[in-house]
């Protein structure tokens, strides 16, 4: 359903996509990290990192300082000794064991399992251990030297519907799955889901962070995830008479759900970012509805209309270079670009398909070290918080907007909004502020 042309003009050479044997100053996290993620997501879930403790660790400590909230996370503690002579069942068995021992009180309704490098290179069978469990359980292979952060949550996202939902034919006429990619907010998961309830849909996401890392003040955090969805919803969730993926991440997620119910309708967008994107997001909804959007989005949408407006000067006079996760970048530059912005250089974590539809001279995979040479010469930069030492060591002041993976700078990124009508208005509004300073204080 996304309008967004494509650029027949720019293809990426396979020598770009991974034309460095190291990163430097990386940009881009492992899939462990995006499929832990997306296991908070699920309600009352056990995330289980099967790996050594120092992978977990990190892990735990990244999404602490990015969100500022307790993070449930295990891990099996394996270590390069114990997996060659206990083996993976035995690691993963015992890892479980202790846990639910120590912690008498803590019920998990799912244990999700992902694996890393250390584990993944070794072999271990993560599929069997099943039969062993009492409790659900989910495994997703996720190698740290494949993939990213994107793909760790998609591929988590896949494995769960491929494990849980049970096969049908049967429709829901007014339920309705979304799937958001990655870089989603927990806030923004939630705009969706309620743009989408008022039309009148049953709406459900997965995964679904709209209430786990919040920032909303609750008993027993940290102890397991807060996500909305139940393992019992996903089970149910075949019945689906829709499904929306945000990002092209997470088509191999709609795919496994049609394999579930041929007779679901899929509908994609690449992001919901600006005007065009969410004009036909709505109209979409419309259409399947057969009824008009409430007030409130058609006011959302004429402050959209004026934001663009009262922005275009500022950010039609400016260059911008923008790094992160592809469905992220894609949507950023699509709507700066919409505003007349001119944008210098895209470098990417990973490659994607999607990547080929961004229309700028320069586009990468790499890191900051790629970035670096653009950054000399544009006036605002949209990266995460590796990116602001960088700057701080520039000739030239420039400025720069955080978004992505890891933000430690600034507290409530959970309740960061660039998406549909509301948030796109704000991001203009965020990025014209900021240029207005900057070139103020220059």
């Amino acid at each position: 359903m996304s309008q967004t042309p494509k650029n027949n003009s720019l293809q990426i050479p396979l020598s770009k996509r991974e034309h460095k044997p190291l990163q430097v100053n990386p940009i881009k996290h492992s899939q462990p990290m995006g499929a832990a993620l997306a296991y908070m997501g699920v309600k009352n879930c056990l995330p289980l990192m099967h790996g050594s403790q120092g992978c977990a660790s990190y892990t735990k400590v990244f999404f602490t300082r990015h969100y500022n909230e307790p993070i449930a996370l295990y891990n099996t503690s394996v270590s390069d000794i114990t997996a060659v002579l206990d083996g993976g069942d035995y690691s993963i068995l015992m890892a479980i064991e202790n846990i639910t021992k120590k912690n008498t009180t803590l019920k998990p309704e799912l244990i999700g399992l992902c694996t890393t490098g250390l584990t993944e290179t070794k072999g271990d069978d993560v599929r069997n251990i099943a039969a062993h469990i009492e409790i659900p359980y989910c495994y997703v292979n996720t190698p740290d030297y494949e993939g990213g952060m994107e793909s760790g949550w998609a591929l988590t996202a896949k494995a769960l519907i491929e494990q849980h939902t049970q096969e049908t034919i049967r429709l829901s006429p007014n339920k309705l799955l979304l799937l958001p990619h990655v870089s989603m907010q927990p806030i923004e998961v939630e705009k969706v889901k309620e743009l989408c309830e008022s039309f009148g849909f049953e709406t459900f996401a997965l995964p679904d962070l709209s209430t786990a890392l919040d920032g909303y003040l609750s008993e027993g955090q940290g102890k397991l995830s807060t996500g909305a969805i139940s393992i019992e919803e996903i089970k149910e969730l075949g019945d689906s008479a829709t499904v929306i993926t945000i990002g092209t991440s997470m088509l191999i997620v709609a795919k496994a759900m049609l394999k579930k119910n041929p007779n679901i309708t899929h509908l994609h967008f690449d992001h919901v970012m600006g005007q065009q994107n969410n004009d036909n997001f709505v109209a979409t909804l419309m259409k399947i509805r057969q009824i008009e959007p409430m007030a409130h989005i058609k006011r959302w949408r004429g402050r959209l209309q004026d934001a663009m407006l009262d922005t275009h000067f500022l950010i039609g006079s400016s260059h911008f270079v923008i790094t992160g996760e592809p469905d992220m970048c894609v949507g950023l530059c699509e709507l700066l670009q919409s505003v007349g912005g001119t944008v210098d250089a895209v470098i990417a974590t990973t490659y994607s398909a999607v990547l080929e539809k961004i229309c700028v001279q320069n586009l990468f995979v790499g890191d900051l070290e790629d970035a670096m040479p653009y950054f000399e010469n544009t006036d605002l930069v949209i990266s995460n918080f590796h990116a602001e030492r960088l700057l701080h060591s520039s000739k030239r002041d420039i400025a720069l907007i955080l978004r992505g993976f890891p933000n430690y700078e600034e507290l409530g990124n959970q309740l960061k909004n660039d998406q549909l009508y509301e948030g796109s208005t704000q991001f203009l509004f965020e990025v014209a502020n900021k240029l207005r300073e900057d070139k103020h204080h220059g």
